[in-house]
């Protein structure tokens, strides 16, 4: 639309309808590049995934108000820079399936149970889940937003205990970013590991003291749930803390 007006000021007319068809039309001849990124992302061994909703307007057999998703997938930190998107109407977990069909290693998500048969042997796919602690962390943010002001700086306060423990995973990622992957997973296990082990305990330990349904109870529910995931990250010195990466490339 701003498009067609400002060729309209420029005294060209260009209806909105020939933009469009332009921009198909340029899909449908990039569609074999799109094809071997795709090609060369599943012969990777370690993978980004994230979803994003998107409403599409005069969709057939749709109303207006439904949710469609946007898909993303995309390389790690070792490249080669692949991001893939691909338009779905729906969050069914059959679309990473099928996107991904071919594909065995790793794979960064944010815990939606949509990913969750990419790691099920039943489907003949060999993925291993890595979780996401910026989302851990986003839980417990959430939850000390609604703690009256005056608690908020307690370091006492249990969602202050445990932004400190995942807040020393991130402060330590830091100082190893650019280490080797073996230098990175070594240190994961000498200093990241213990945090870890010491915030499992907290958990486990908090998960009998908070009310489940509260913003706090939400946030320690999620880390249980989330624990097989989120501690894959010490086995391996390429794979990363968090999701942040796909989350990036789909804003």
């Amino acid at each position: 639309y701003r498009l067609e007006k400002h060729f309209e000021r420029l005294g060209v007319e260009l209806p909105r309808q020939v933009l469009s068809n332009w921009i198909i039309k340029g899909g449908e001849m990039l569609q074999p590049i799109y094809d071997r990124m795709r090609e060369r992302l599943l012969e990777l061994s370690i993978l980004h995934a994230d979803e994003t909703t998107l409403q599409v307007l005069r969709e057939s057999g749709r109303p207006a108000q439904s949710k469609s998703y946007m898909w993303l997938y995309r390389s790690g930190r070792d490249g080669p820079p692949i991001v893939c998107y691909e338009y779905q109407p729906s969050r069914d977990g059959e679309h990473p399936r099928r996107f991904l069909t071919g594909f065995a290693g790793f794979l960064h998500a944010d815990g939606y149970a949509g990913y969750n048969d990419l790691a099920d042997p039943a489907t003949g796919l060999r993925v291993t889940l890595v979780g996401c602690w910026a989302h851990a962390r986003r839980k417990f943010t959430e939850a000390a937003k609604v703690l009256p002001k005056s608690q908020r700086n307690d370091p006492s306060q249990m969602v202050n205990v445990a932004l400190r423990h995942i807040n020393k995973l991130f402060e330590i990622e830091r100082t190893i970013k650019d280490a080797s992957v073996e230098d990175r997973r070594s240190s994961r296990l000498r200093r990241s590991k213990p945090v870890v082990d010491e915030f499992k305990r907290w958990l486990d330990s908090a998960s009998s003291k908070v009310l489940p349904k509260s913003a706090l109870g939400e946030a320690v529910t999620y880390c249980r749930n989330q624990w097989p995931r989120l501690v894959v990250f010490l086995d391996d010195g390429r794979l990363e803390l968090d999701n942040n990466r796909a989350e990036r490339s789909i804003k």
